[in-house]
């Protein structure tokens, strides 16, 4: 089954949902979404992601935003006509879906450590994205050369920084977020994270943090689409 996430090559959420569809190795097919002439706002797009964010997916569809929508297609069988939204939803259901096939242990199944990758999941969505998303944006707005506001960086930076202290603290005891292996709470902050090292050094007042955000931009899922999704039909 090839997924077709349908979202913008550049924009943050499918950036996440393209990084963790590379964890898993799960091909896919990006088909683009035009922004600029808002096809994401017309009648058609909001039958399946009914605030017009993007993304959604068929087949695996993704429209990429923060509010990302997916779609299977029919060739997914049991999940035929399923659909989706939400980047952090999309990417529990892929993990509970794909990382048995995969190898890999993004959300645990033993009870404290699930517990343990659910509480980072909770501090990344409500500590570290509201004002690292904020920052992270205006930077990759930026590089993009599509503007930059100093202003909404000098505003978010104070709160950030209070919670980069609660994450220096974790980091320094254990070496993710939810203990020793990485899961899919560490991955929920990309491309939040490389985006804010890109244009600031304040992650370097918090060495743990440092350490851990550079091994985050070191994965070859990262790497893969640091410059922009492709579509990814083999590995």
């Amino acid at each position: 089954m090839v997924l077709k996430v349908y979202g913008s090559d550049v924009t943050t959420c499918t950036r996440r949902i393209a990084t963790i569809l590379h964890e898993l190795q799960v091909p896919f097919e990006l088909i683009k979404i035009d922004l600029k002439n808002k096809q994401n706002k017309t009648e058609e797009f909001k039958k399946y992601q009914p605030f017009g964010q993007i993304p959604y997916i068929v087949r695996f569809s993704c429209f990429p935003s923060a509010r990302l929508l997916v779609l299977l297609s029919a060739s997914a069988q049991d999940d035929d006509g399923f659909i989706l939204f939400e980047t952090r939803a999309i990417g529990r259901y892929l993990v509970a879906k794909h990382q048995a096939g995969a190898g890999l242990e993004l959300i645990p199944s033993d009870p404290k450590k699930h517990a343990l990758f659910e509480q980072a999941a909770a501090f990344e969505q409500s500590n570290f994205d509201p004002a690292g998303s904020e920052i992270g944006l205006q930077f990759h707005l930026r590089r993009l050369g599509w503007g930059f506001d100093q202003a909404v960086v000098d505003k978010n930076m104070p709160l950030f920084e209070q919670r980069l202290e609660g994450y220096n603290t974790i980091l320094g005891k254990t070496r993710y977020l939810a203990g020793d292996e990485l899961t899919l709470a560490d991955l929920f902050h990309l491309p939040i994270a490389p985006f804010v090292a890109e244009g600031s050094d304040v992650f370097e007042k918090y060495p743990n943090v440092a350490c851990w955000v550079k091994e985050l931009s070191a994965r070859p899922s990262w790497l893969a689409y640091k410059d922009g999704v492709v579509s990814t039909l083999a590995y």
